[in-house]
């Protein structure tokens, strides 16, 4: 008898642990909220259950007599996932640490218990608690005002004065599920935001593989990446002690074997700020692009995991190196319509386009781009060169438009 899988999401991004769930082996069952889904017609089973709801989601795996539980590229599920794998004694994290690495305010919390620069912080879910705390002078401006428990940079303002926190809070609030907010004071970077995955195999942390997160200025949310660009520019020295300081994270967590999604910023005094530490697989095609950079399926590596098979630590510390100039774009329109058409340049769409995963097509109806959920699709690009691929990246004008009727 086969094995069972319970995967939590079944969007466009997510197929790809199903079948290779399928691929290892596996049967697989499908939670999702969403009618239309694209998982459920790869999924051996569906059930239309919220992924954020930890007690249905149980109620699945109890009835399914599920071997393992994976929330693959999924904020909002990864608790739920380390509940059941708790309650069920699956293969899995500490339910606790999933819950701080998955929830702002718990976070900057135990970063700042624990000695790691963490910018000053307050959870909140009384708006008013929050408003008198701004204008007391408790944070120094610019704050960012954030949802606790949302993903892909939905919700987030930036504030420069206290006359807009009152909008701020009230956008986060409208994408928190447990309606409490978190205000904390802006970390300015030095160089590109560090973006990236990561794998940990019984507590070490044996593979990461860093990028440069790239943002649009003028846009309507300026925190969600535009981009993210292989390999890292960081130097050596501060790529080894952002290394050391995640290890020291998962170390005090009590992590096992696990993937990981990074956004670091490292200021001009070279300090290292872990901003996000998801534990689970990176959007937008990361863990694909990983694969084309190093050879690396982190993706068959989370799925093991999940199901509490041996990975290779030999193997995952002999490829942490990158091979070649490699990036994720974020195809997306600034303002709210219908899509007419999406023009690629013939000559990157031969010499740079490697994987096409456009989810919109003519006719379709797309929001301004404000955050991961706003895209029209990911395109998974390979370069000449290191120069080449920044300026094609922080440049896109020059090779792809997005028409609205």
């Amino acid at each position: 008898m086969k094995k069972k899988l319970l995967l939590l999401g079944g969007s466009a991004q997510q197929v790809t642990a199903i079948e290779t769930a399928k691929r290892l082996g596996y049967e697989t069952v499908l939670c999702d909220y969403l009618e239309d889904n694209p998982g459920q017609y790869a999924a051996d089973r569906f059930y239309r259950v919220s992924t954020t709801d930890r007690e249905a989601v149980l109620n699945v795996a109890r009835q399914e007599q599920v071997d393992g539980v994976l929330a693959y590229a999924s904020d909002p599920a990864a608790p739920a996932a380390a509940y059941v794998a708790d309650h069920l004694g699956l293969p899995g994290n500490p339910y606790t640490s999933v819950e701080i690495l998955c929830n702002k305010d718990k976070y900057r919390a135990f970063l700042k218990e624990h000695g790691f620069c963490t910018p000053e912080a307050e959870g909140y879910s009384m708006a008013e608690q929050a408003l008198e705390d701004i204008r007391k002078g408790r944070f120094r401006f610019p704050v960012l005002i954030k949802p606790v428990d949302s993903s892909g940079s939905k919700g987030v303002s930036r504030i420069d004065e206290a006359a807009g926190a009152e909008a701020g809070i009230a956008q986060a609030l409208s994408f928190s599920r447990a309606k409490r907010f978190i205000v904390e004071e802006y970390v300015e970077k030095s160089g590109y935001q560090i973006a990236g995955d990561g794998f940990s195999v019984d507590g070490e942390l044996v593979f990461r593989c860093f990028a440069n997160d790239h943002f649009e200025e003028g846009g309507v949310n300026p925190f969600v990446p535009v981009a993210a660009t292989f390999p890292c520019v960081m130097p050596d020295p501060i790529q080894k002690k952002v290394h050391d300081e995640i290890q020291r994270l998962i170390t005090l967590l009590g992590m096992g074997t696990c993937a990981y999604n990074f956004d670091i910023r490292v200021d001009r005094d070279r300090n290292v700020y872990l901003m996000e530490m998801a534990p689970r697989s990176g959007g937008n095609y990361i863990p694909q692009i990983i694969r084309h950079a190093t050879g690396v399926d982190l993706v068959e590596c989370a799925v093991k995991a999940a199901m509490g098979e041996a990975v290779s630590r030999e193997l995952l510390l002999d490829r942490c190196r990158q091979k070649g100039y490699w990036a994720y774009y974020a195809v997306h329109s600034r303002r709210k319509g219908i899509l007419e058409k999406v023009e690629i340049s013939p000559e990157v769409r031969k010499r740079h386009l490697v994987e096409d995963h456009l989810i919109k097509k003519s006719g379709d109806p797309v929001e301004a781009f404000s955050g991961a959920n706003t895209t029209l699709g990911i395109l998974l690009m390979q370069f000449d060169g290191l120069e080449q691929m920044l300026d094609m990246v922080e440049k896109p004008e020059q090779w792809i438009r997005v028409t609205l009727k």
